[in-house]
């Protein structure tokens, strides 16, 4: 068991504004990043806290949450919920068999307030060729099938024709 908890690779976790249409009709999101860990299962959940105020859970009808999961990284996405006037600055909490980590937000997170964008590439690969590979991969798959269903008949065919013995169809009586 000591040589299991060697193994165990901590995430490294960033938070960034992220860009979406939801802004624009008076929302925003955040994207928590969970990278470079060992497994690659975390769990995420977020707070807000209030200038000089304490630290809350965020109320279930002022969020929703997305993640995607991708080789090598987790994100989560957190769409907020808040009424015109509120800053807050949020915390994102990322659980692993590593431990609890957590990140938080530079500057206070305003809705109607302009912030730069940080563009986070899960994956380096352009959608044209993510699309490729994903078509070569199928196709790929399909072949495999295939060539399982032509060995199962064949195996098939050799074992009936061998149980039959040969054939006595043909026998002249002389």
């Amino acid at each position: 068991q000591q040589k299991k908890r060697l193994d165990v690779v901590k995430p490294v976790v960033s938070v960034y504004p992220a860009a979406s249409k939801a802004h624009l009709e008076g929302k925003s999101s955040l994207l928590c990043l969970a990278s470079a860990m060992f497994p690659p299962l975390v769990r995420f959940s977020w707070k807000r806290q209030k200038e000089n105020g304490q630290l809350e859970e965020l109320p279930p009808d002022e969020r929703e949450q997305l993640e995607l999961r991708e080789l090598g990284s987790t994100a989560a996405i957190l769409l907020v919920h808040q009424p015109e006037n509120s800053r807050y600055k949020y915390r994102c909490y990322v659980e692993h068999e590593g431990g609890r980590m957590e990140h938080q937000t530079h500057n206070n997170l305003c809705l109607f307030e302009s912030f730069s964008v940080a563009v986070v590439p899960l994956d380096p690969l352009d959608p044209l060729q993510t699309q490729c590979r994903v078509k070569l991969l199928c196709l790929l798959y399909t072949v495999l099938i295939v060539k399982s269903l032509l060995y199962c008949c064949g195996l098939s065919l050799l074992m009936s024709l061998r149980n039959k013995g040969p054939s006595t169809c043909c026998s002249h009586a002389d």
